[in-house]
């Protein structure tokens, strides 16, 4: 009988989730994508803002304008990655709570 109980712990220990240590980068690493993002978004707009600006003659109003259009697409999109990610953790959980009940 200790042989079985000693064969169904090890059986447990080697299916038990092993601990990650790269979660940690792995979260800086989903902070910088959502900065990146943000500055992209930002700068895109900055850019064509100035360009048309430039063009047209009219300095700081298509500035202003795509400059702002910018960062909301940049905060847009911030959100929709901070959705994928949420997402995705919550189905690993999910999957992890299948496996051990």
């Amino acid at each position: 009988m200790a042989q079985l109980e000693a064969r169904i712990a090890a059986a447990k220990q080697a299916q038990a989730p092993k601990p990650r240590a790269d979660e940690h980068y792995s979260q800086a690493n989903l902070a910088w994508r959502m900065v990146i993002e943000l500055v992209a978004g930002l700068g895109i707009g900055f850019g064509i803002g100035y360009g048309l600006d430039r063009l047209f003659g009219t300095l700081p109003i298509l500035l202003v304008l795509f400059t702002l259009l910018g960062f909301a697409a940049g905060v847009k999109t911030m959100i929709r990655s901070a959705r994928e990610i949420q997402e995705q953790k919550l189905a690993d959980e999910a999957g992890r709570d299948d496996e051990r009940g």
